[in-house]
């Protein structure tokens, strides 16, 4: 993370786990109610959906976008719903139809010319391999989408979001202190900064945004949930054109390919 003058203060590793620290210690206070009800037979794949679904990928994302640009990673994100499918159906054995796997087919080619329109965003060849990162975390946001919907189906989004979080309260301190945050003069404006603006990112972005997304797998199921990421390029592109950046031709009609994967994923057949 960068201070007012672009120089770095926090190291990505600090910003994942103070990330995963303050997701864990805001949802503190509903730990009682959220274990009263809860079946114990379900504590460990609600354990194992923080891991997968958020602490393990939030690393991911922070090491590569120290070397790909937030939009490219961004833009991959969008890769979930085809890893929705593959991971339910190699893991899960979870059907699917020919008409969604065409939609998220094409979903994902939009995807790949949207990321070939801010190729020139990628620093070097070298960097591509950064995005192997976020495809990865795609993956796991797969396994994650599929095991909530098929393990956790009876779980309120409450109970999975508060126990997954603060189940990782521990693991964060224990990244926070290997990697010397502690060590570093918290005291100063720029890592003061960069602490709180990491907290606020966890707490917003990641535990409102995660509940949030728990309601819509439990309420609409896992495919449909997860094209929701299809939506994230089209706002990465809001905001640089709100910035003033200049978006291109190629960029406009991926987006427009992405939106028809979906329309085609979800039309409903007339009988």
């Amino acid at each position: 993370m960068f201070d007012e003058n672009q120089q770095v203060a926090l190291s990505p590793y600090h910003v994942a786990a103070i990330r995963m620290f303050s997701c864990g210690i805001v949802m503190v206070p509903f730990i009682y109610n959220a274990l009263k009800t809860l079946p114990k037979a379900t504590i460990k794949y609600i354990l194992l959906s923080g891991w997968v679904g958020s602490f393990i990928p939030a690393f991911l994302f922070c090491i590569a976008e120290t070397k790909i640009d937030g939009s490219v990673a961004g833009s991959l994100n969008s890769l979930t719903p085809l890893f929705v499918i593959v991971t339910g159906v190699i893991f899960f054995n979870i059907d699917t139809t020919r008409q969604k796997i065409i939609g998220v087919l094409v979903g994902l080619l939009g995807c790949v010319l949207l990321t070939l329109a801010k190729a020139d965003q990628i620093k070097s060849f070298g960097d591509i391999g950064y995005s192997g990162f976020i495809i990865l975390a795609t993956v796991l946001y797969g396994i994650n989408v599929n095991m909530v919907h098929k393990r956790l189906h009876g779980v309120s989004s409450m109970q999975i979001a508060t126990v997954a979080f603060t189940g990782l309260i521990i693991p964060a301190l224990v990244v926070l202190w290997i990697t010397g945050y502690f060590q570093l003069p918290l005291s100063d404006k720029k890592y003061l900064i960069s602490s709180v603006a990491g907290s606020v990112l966890g707490i917003v972005n990641t535990t409102v945004a995660s509940v949030l997304f728990y309601m819509l797998i439990k309420r609409a199921g896992g495919l449909l949930a997860s094209l929701v990421t299809y939506g994230v390029p089209l706002v990465a592109i809001g905001w640089g054109i709100y910035y003033g950046e200049k978006i291109n031709f190629l960029q406009v009609t991926s987006l427009l390919i992405i939106l028809s994967g979906v329309y085609i994923a979800y039309r409903q057949k007339k009988s």
